[in-house]
């Protein structure tokens, strides 16, 4: 997938995943989207996302303080 990050074990980018969220889509209906994925495993990969994006903009203020 050209280096990008995926739901491991498949080859979803999550950047694909948190498009279809902010385009209004429930974690559900993602689901239906890609019915091979578990629910756990889709909210799992926008849970780490989040504690990924978090962690690189509290070091980046951190470190810019």
């Amino acid at each position: 997938m050209g280096g990008a990050p995926v739901i491991k074990g498949t080859r979803i980018p999550i950047d694909v995943i948190l498009h279809r969220l902010k385009e209004g889509n429930s974690i559900k209906s993602i689901h239906k989207m890609y019915p091979w994925v578990a629910i756990e495993k889709l909210s799992g990969a926008v849970e780490e996302a989040i504690q990924t994006i978090s962690a690189k903009l509290h070091a980046k203020k951190v470190s810019q303080a």
